[in-house]
């Protein structure tokens, strides 16, 4: 019987264990997606205490712990930090089978060197131990991310951010890591939200002009683009429950803009056509521009109303989606690359049904002399897991090429996710292991291994070409 979480965690066979320690172990990390604070990072904030570390606003937690019977204060709620710690730690044992329980511990290993199964008897040892070590340089975010060997980092930014975080960062002499932003337009986008009207009413402020028409909506947005762009940001990012796909006119457009600004009633054909229309030329900016559009599909948010009236969005009440997405997707894709405006583009689908879907479609638009301009993106959200993991990049080799792949990032508000990136990597070596001992691959270490390093950082690094 093996060991609980070796050296050799998750790797089932001699060609695996030597791809990921002689290749993949020590490659540095290109987190081109993450939810990270650049207002942390530039005040490079000491904590008071592991749960500010570890459990604020990590939603994954948060659910097992509604799964485990926890009450709301001990998770969001205002029960003393300790308790929390506490509670946590008592859910732990109950999370086998489920990620939690190897994140939980690799990050107290890797991090911390605590090599304590974390349950509620060994709960005060940990939180001791763990406190300790946060009193020192190490644990701010600029020397947990230098300890994970981070190059780059995207956040994900709105529109309307002044970005001052980032450029404060970039003044920093001792901290290399390249922080850029990333546009996430959501709230411009969703005309049909309670939001929309007053992020347009402020986005018209910034750009001190009246937005009074379509075109003049499209103007402002491309005015922040502009600004993002000066800013070194090159990616952009959009979440859809749905592919959007309606075609309309301008004066049809002015008019879903128009009640889109005094909160009227829009049907689901005109919000379509505003989408549609908006992200059309979003496209065709970002591929003038150079950028990479990511498209996140699939997310169902905010489906239990009650706890939403309590404590808002993105606090763990939001699941899977079921949609039909090929064929808007297909003619999205196709209205940019018809125009030849069709940018780099990364698929992520929240729905495991759709995962030859998004793979067999990112075949359809490659070219252009970049390889894997249309990337079937990393398992997300609900599918950052072993099985998800695999199938993800099963399904990309069977009708693409994983050799392309741009690999795993991080998705996390948390410094310490970064050891998801060293369980990502476990996984593909054990995929290409398994694969070169039943002779499917040649076993060619110096080849195999080009590949582990070449997904595990380097392919990343030359398709969005930031660093």
């Amino acid at each position: 019987m093996r060991k609980f979480m070796d050296e050799n965690f998750l790797l089932l066979s001699e060609t695996a264990i030597r791809l990921y320690h002689d290749y993949a172990k020590d490659m540095p990390i290109y987190d081109y997606h993450c939810h990270l604070s650049p207002k942390e990072i530039w005040e490079n904030k000491q904590y008071n205490n592991i749960t500010e570390l570890w459990l604020y606003g990590d939603h994954y937690k948060w659910r097992a712990m509604r799964a485990n019977g926890i009450e709301e204060k001990y998770i969001t709620g205002n029960g003393d930090d300790f308790e929390k710690f506490k509670k946590w730690a008592s859910t732990v044992p109950y999370t086998i089978g489920n990620p939690l329980y190897h994140w939980t511990h690799l990050e107290l290993r890797r991090y911390f060197g605590i090599y304590e199964l974390l349950n509620e008897d060994t709960a005060e040892v940990v939180w001791n131990k763990a406190n300790e070590m946060l009193k020192t340089e190490d644990f701010t975010p600029r020397g947990l991310i230098k300890k994970s060997n981070v190059k780059l980092i995207g956040t994900t930014d709105d529109p309307l951010d002044d970005l001052k975080y980032h450029e404060k960062i970039q003044t920093l002499d001792d901290f290399d890591v390249k922080v850029v932003p990333t546009f996430r337009p959501d709230k411009g986008v969703d005309i049909n939200k309670d939001t929309f009207k007053d992020w347009v009413d402020r986005l018209e402020e910034i750009v001190g002009k009246e937005i009074n028409s379509f075109d003049e909506y499209l103007a402002a947005l491309e005015e922040r683009i502009n600004y993002f762009h000066q800013r070194g940001c090159r990616l952009s990012d959009h979440g859809f429950e749905y592919v959007p796909y309606q075609e309309a006119d301008s004066k049809k457009l002015d008019e879903i803009l128009r009640k889109g600004r005094n909160q009227e009633d829009i049907s689901l054909e005109e919000e379509d056509a505003f989408k549609t229309a908006v992200m059309v030329f979003l496209g065709k900016l970002y591929a003038k521009l150079g950028w990479t559009m990511q498209l996140h599909i699939g997310a169902m948010r905010n489906n239990n109303t009650r706890m939403f009236r309590q404590i808002g969005p993105d606090t763990g009440f939001d699941s899977i989606h079921d949609h039909n997405i090929a064929y808007n997707l297909s003619r999205f894709l196709d209205a940019l690359d018809v125009e030849n405006a069709l940018p780099r583009t990364i698929l992520y689908t929240l729905n495991p049904k759709d995962n030859y879907v998004l793979a067999s479609m990112a075949g359809n638009f490659q070219g252009d002399g970049i390889p894997g301009k249309i990337q079937f993106g990393s398992a997300w959200w609900f599918n950052d897991q072993k099985d998800g993991m695999e199938e993800q990049m099963k399904v990309l080799a069977n009708v693409g090429l994983l050799t392309r792949f741009i690999g795993m990032l991080t998705d996390s508000r948390s410094f310490l996710s970064y050891t998801r990136h060293e369980y990502f990597r476990r996984i593909l070596c054990n995929i290409i292991g398994e694969w070169a001992e039943n002779g499917e691959v040649p076993k060619d270490m110096n080849f195999l291994g080009k590949i582990i390093q070449d997904i595990c950082f380097n392919n990343a690094k030359n398709y969005f070409q930031i660093i």
